[in-house]
């Protein structure tokens, strides 16, 4: 009997508190259970679960967002096509990078040098091969020839002049310019180091990993600037043909020689009787 003296009293604070808040001054105080009700410590109950429900849902839905990653690709610039199919013939390679540049992440240099992924981006494909094709477009543009190849040539390639190169650093950071550091060597026709050089190159950029991948873009483009450079010197020098060496004669065969007759002369006389 006092659990219903409860249940009914209950209600009947409830239906007062109704009549408040639709007959009372306008002003939306509280319209549910009176606070401090037996009705109310219930429905405050009952609301937790739904609460912990709600906020799994939300959690795993903000889970479930993903950021998609931003892929990128060396600036290549915007080289020409070039017009002479009988050009200069040049070798480029092997070109050869660091280790620490075999990856597809895309890496930030920090100001105590050391180097961290990325969280934001990564290359697009492989970072040599991109290397390979900006230098190769930008130099046959550059020499205006189409007989710029990649290494390893064909069989009846003969280059005129054969471009090594070692890439050693390209990196940058948010607070740190792009760096490149490089060796290249020029080989003549005779495969003789005709020129060589150590390469330390800065571009500075915005801090964006697009602005520090377009800076590193250009760096390239100012190291094969310098290597094409370099190459029309050596492309102006006349080429020698080799001698040739001289044809040995065949010795003849050595003839038996006839001793040749001749007279005998002696100091006997010969006496007749």
């Amino acid at each position: 009997m006092e659990s219903w003296r409860i249940f009914t009293d209950d209600m009947g604070s409830w239906g007062a508190s109704v009549a408040q808040c639709l007959h009372g001054s306008g002003k939306y105080l509280y319209c549910g259970f009176p606070r401090g009700s037996h009705l109310d410590g219930m429905m405050n109950f009952l609301r937790l679960p739904l609460v912990l429900l709600m906020t799994g849902v939300l959690g795993l839905a903000g889970c479930s967002v993903h950021q998609p990653t931003a892929l990128y690709q060396l600036d290549s610039g915007e080289p020409g096509q070039p017009k002479q199919s009988s050009g200069l013939a040049v070798l480029l390679g092997p070109v050869s990078v660091a280790d620490y540049l075999q990856r597809e992440t895309l890496l930030q240099r920090q100001p105590d040098g050391t180097l961290t992924a990325s969280p934001d981006g990564r290359w697009a494909g492989n970072l040599s091969s991109d290397i390979d094709q900006l230098l190769l477009r930008q130099l046959a543009w550059k020499l205006d020839s189409q007989r710029v190849v990649l290494a390893p040539a064909v069989a009846n390639f003969s280059p005129d002049v054969q471009v090594v190169l070692s890439i050693t650093r390209l990196d940058s950071g948010a607070k740190q310019p792009a760096v490149l550091d490089a060796q290249w060597r020029l080989l003549d026709r005779k495969g003789h180091v005709r020129d060589s050089r150590l390469v330390h190159l800065e571009q500075v950029h915005a801090g964006s990993s697009a602005d520090q991948v377009k800076a590193q873009g250009m760096l390239l483009q100012r190291l094969a600037d310098q290597v094409s450079t370099a190459i029309k010197p050596i492309s102006w020098q006349p080429f020698e043909e080799p001698k040739k060496a001289p044809v040995a004669r065949a010795k003849e065969a050595d003839k038996p020689r006839i001793p040749m007759a001749s007279p005998i002369r002696t100091d006997l006389e010969v006496f007749r009787f």
